[in-house]
């Protein structure tokens, strides 16, 4: 029987373009390609973009340069293939390019250059499909694209207008993740709050009884799976009040990932951003009047074109009123297609970075603050890595790979995936140092977010 062909993969940017490529890659495999870890024994390689700020961007340009040097037979996807012809000016002899979401294009473009198997071996693929992951959390992604027209944003054009799955279809994924398994999902999408909006909240159907596709009924019915469920990318709408009491009673995670990217009303308006900093102001406060223990993650632009030191200030101003518990700090990206960059008054980008740090040395204090009333309490943390010094864990209030973590002092009897309750010893600015409770770590139950 002849060796199935093999096909490198390169994942780069955000978790929906993770899900993209878990998808192409559980596509591979139903058709019976093989995976390949290295490019020199891959017959071709598939690199999905990112196209987002420059600096993606230019990741993205290298990352296609080695594929093809170290391998020479490349298909690129993903968002900056969505950018023209910016592909195919640097690197001309790519196999073929295609945009973001773009599953079936992908699969033509490897069927004509590495013309597929026979027997598909369809029943290799588990239901939840290829991830990329750790086997204990995974992305669940709910819509793709979105109707906002952010003018420093040029997602729409890259992604299309928002365009939500069936909640049927989302929550038998999600069923599927959880009895591979999964004991963290995390939704995303690029508006979560706008969940099933293009739907006009149709009915679907799961384990028999109706759901609308709303993000208000698809968060509760995902707290009745028993794992964790994370909130990212969520727009600060007045119906999102209605998942708190869920994340206060313990059904979904307290953590809700919010990004206001400014404070000040001048600028959201330039931005085209929703709500205003006081009506955000106001958002936060009534949040935590419900759920105390809710931690709030945000981004912010600095240097956005025209903005002034006062409306800088303002923005810190903002911060030191809401104390968010985690936040993120972007210069001011010019993005070659974005609205902004027609505005007046661009600001040199040694201003831009400046602001950027001094934003981030003041969250920086917030941060510790807000981590410091955890040392001497006890919490559940999720296990992801375990090596002979310790372990590196996650609460409620950690995203993987974007927040902090919790360091656990000799646990090496823990794997990857258990969950432990621990006593914090200590804190900094990001992460959390603590010690394993006795007896209390749990390799196979998965648990709710209390």
């Amino acid at each position: 029987m002849a060796a199935a062909p093999k096909v490198g993969f390169v994942s780069l940017g955000c978790p929906k373009a993770l899900v993209d490529s878990e998808g192409i890659l559980t596509r591979l495999r139903a058709e019976g390609y093989a995976i390949s870890p290295t490019y020199d024994r891959a017959d071709l390689v598939v690199v999905n973009t990112c196209g987002f700020i420059e600096s993606a961007m230019q990741e993205s340009l290298d990352a296609i340069g080695e594929a093809l040097e170290e391998n020479g037979r490349v298909i690129v996807t993903g968002c900056l293939g969505a950018k023209g012809d910016v592909v195919r000016r640097t690197h001309p002899k790519v196999l073929a390019v295609t945009g973001p979401h773009a599953l079936e294009e992908v699969m033509t473009a490897v069927h004509e250059h590495l013309p597929k198997p026979h027997d598909p071996f369809a029943d290799l693929v588990p239901p939840q499909g290829i991830k990329l992951t750790p086997r204990h959390y995974a992305y669940l992604k709910i819509s793709e694209g979105c109707n906002h027209r952010c003018t420093f944003c040029i997602i729409p054009s890259l992604r299309g207008d928002l365009a939500s799955r069936p909640i049927g279809e989302v929550m038998r994924e999600a069923e599927n993740l959880v009895k591979a398994g999964v004991k963290e999902l995390l939704v995303i999408s690029q508006d979560t709050s706008a969940y099933g909006v293009d739907l006009k909240y149709r009915t679907g159907f799961w384990g028999g009884r109706p759901l609308r596709a709303r993000m208000g009924d698809l968060a509760k019915a995902l707290g009745e799976l028993g794992v964790w469920v994370r909130l990212h990318y969520v727009y600060p709408y007045p119906h999102v009040d209605e998942v708190i009491p869920l994340m206060a009673d313990g059904k979904i995670l307290p953590y809700i990932d919010v990004p206001f990217q400014h404070a000040s009303r001048r600028i959201l308006k330039l931005m085209k951003r929703p709500a205003s900093g006081e009506n955000n102001l106001g958002r936060i406060r009534a949040w935590r009047r419900i759920c105390p223990d809710i931690t709030i993650r945000s981004t912010f632009i600095a240097g956005f074109p025209g903005e002034t030191e006062g409306e800088f200030r303002e923005l810190l101003d903002f911060l030191e009123e809401a104390e968010l518990d985690r936040v993120g700090c972007f210069a001011y990206s010019p993005v070659p297609g974005a609205k902004a960059n027609e505005l007046p008054g661009a600001l040199p980008n040694e201003v831009r970075e400046e602001r950027r740090e001094r934003l981030m040395r003041l969250q920086e204090k917030i941060s510790a603050k807000r981590l410091k009333r955890h040392v001497g309490r006890t919490i559940k943390v999720l296990v992801d890595e375990v090596s002979a010094g310790g372990a590196v864990a996650r609460s409620s209030a950690d995203a993987p790979e974007i927040d902090g973590v919790v360091h656990i002092e000799e646990a090496s009897k823990l794997k990857p995936g258990d969950w432990a309750q621990v006593m914090i010893l200590s804190s900094d600015a990001h992460d959390l140092r603590a010690r394993l409770v006795p007896g209390k770590s749990k390799r196979s139950v998965a648990a709710r977010a209390s």
